[in-house]
């Protein structure tokens, strides 16, 4: 299973259970519809791998004598990438993951997304919940206030800023779909190899 197909049963699971995770008809800055069917939970997804597979390549690059994050901050701040908006709002996978990442290959976006969300996860405190989800076991749920600290203000506001939705919207649908989304993209037990990852998408 790629991941555009992974993405469509969560877009038409979340249309069935939930109407404030379906796309709008209309998008509320350019009349048009959204992201070209693409949902927002979907969109949120992406952009959450895209966050860290971007933050993971920028801790890689960065020179050991850099300084962390700014005063009080408690880390770097979260930004999601430039181009994200844009390419959330053409709905485009590969111009998402490939793209997005200065020619990086999707496969090593996706990745290092992957990895990198689930190492803040694991820093945060929620290490067994997300092994949970990589697991061939039950997925273990998340609450949205274990969530919301794991992944920190920044990033939440963010995405919600990317892809239309409230805050609340958005933690709701994270808490519920990203079990699944992580449990799909692992299916032997493990964060997928770039080469594996490749072939997902």
């Amino acid at each position: 299973m790629g991941l555009l197909d992974i993405l469509n049963t969560i877009q038409n699971a979340g249309a069935a259970s939930n109407p404030r995770t379906q796309p709008a008809p209309t998008g509320p800055r350019t009349g048009q519809s959204t992201s070209q069917g693409m949902s927002p939970m979907a969109k949120a997804l992406l952009a959450l791998l895209a966050f860290y597979a971007m933050k993971n390549m920028r801790r890689a690059d960065a020179p050991p004598t850099q300084p962390s994050g700014r005063p009080g901050g408690g880390g770097a701040t979260a930004e999601l990438p430039g181009g994200l908006g844009g390419a959330l709002g053409g709905g485009g996978l590969g111009g998402l993951l490939g793209g997005l990442l200065g020619g990086a290959a999707a496969g090593t976006a996706l990745n290092g997304g992957l990895g990198g969300l689930l190492k803040q996860l694991q820093d945060s405190g929620q290490g067994d919940v997300a092994r949970s989800w990589v697991g061939t076991g039950p997925n273990k749920a998340i609450s949205q206030g274990d969530l919301a600290s794991a992944l920190g203000g920044d990033t939440l506001d963010s995405l919600a800023e990317q892809t239309g939705m409230d805050r609340g919207d958005l933690l709701s649908g994270l808490s519920q779909y990203l079990p699944h989304f992580v449990d799909q993209l692992t299916p032997d037990g493990r964060v997928p190899t770039e080469d594996e990852a490749e072939r997902l998408v």
